[in-house]
């Protein structure tokens, strides 16, 4: 892991992202109130964007789930624990690190990151995968009712775009309002942030009616959940360029 500043939250890269995305939620806000005409009758609307909405929503579900085979790159590396070696003369030398931390629910097992895991028996969780994957689940299912069954939101447009903003936004400053809170909050806030997102998709779509504006947002959707994940690789560096076990794998 690469040594950071301590002005580890004034990151320009994360500034850029955290930015971008509040424009675009400021920009949803806007066209929720003033929706455009569009003035396109395309049949094949809705079931495209949900074709492409639930496609995002099974593979936020598999990455959950499977998140080592996913990517690297989002969590910690597998479980590495130190082992004595011997040198050339047969005798048994200290291992390159003194402690060694498993990794459980992809975070070090660890009291730092207590509050980022919950255990069930002897299992350990993400807590914020959890609410993630939940939310992809609720999702995907309120897509197939959307597209599929007629389900209509109907004079709640408007309101369903802005609680949707809000779930978005409250997603991505978890990081930096609600870092050291416990793991509830942190399951409901990730939970909102995915059914967020669909809130504001369904809820546009069914103001303006527009395939263009519906790639915009999906587009924007995706970009949204770059930054989460942005913010969450930058969080638990954080919390491991502060800790005090110098000797951890997990900080150098």
């Amino acid at each position: 892991m690469i040594l950071m500043s301590h002005s580890i939250s004034r990151d320009p890269y994360l500034l850029f992202l955290m930015s971008v995305s509040f424009f675009g939620l400021f920009l949803v806000g806007i066209l929720a109130l003033n929706p455009p005409v569009a003035g396109e009758s395309f049949p094949w609307r809705k079931p495209v964007i949900g074709l492409i909405f639930g496609s995002i929503c099974v593979l936020g579900i598999l990455a959950t789930l499977f998140p080592k085979k996913c990517s690297g790159t989002f969590h910690f590396k597998r479980e590495e624990m130190a082992v004595n070696k011997s040198n050339s003369s047969g005798e048994s030398r200290l291992p390159s690190y003194e402690v060694g931390f498993a990794v459980r629910g992809h975070h070090p097992d660890c009291g730092n990151f207590s509050a980022h895991v919950f255990k069930i028996s002897n299992r350990t969780f993400c807590t914020s995968c959890t609410g993630l994957l939940l939310g992809a689940l609720v999702t995907l299912v309120a897509t197939i009712l959307y597209v599929f069954n007629g389900w209509q939101i109907g004079q709640e447009s408007l309101l369903t775009v802005y609680f949707g903003i809000l779930g978005v936004g409250f997603g991505l400053l978890q990081f930096p309002l609600f870092k050291n809170r416990r793991s509830p909050l942190r399951f409901l806030l990730n939970l909102f942030f995915v059914l967020g997102a669909f809130l504001i998709l369904t809820g546009i779509d069914a103001l303006v009616h527009s395939t263009t504006l519906d790639l915009f947002l999906i587009l924007l959707i995706v970009f949204w959940i770059f930054t989460r994940i942005s913010l969450s690789q930058r969080d638990h560096k954080r919390i491991c360029y502060a800790c005090n076990v110098t000797t951890c794998e997990f900080r150098g």
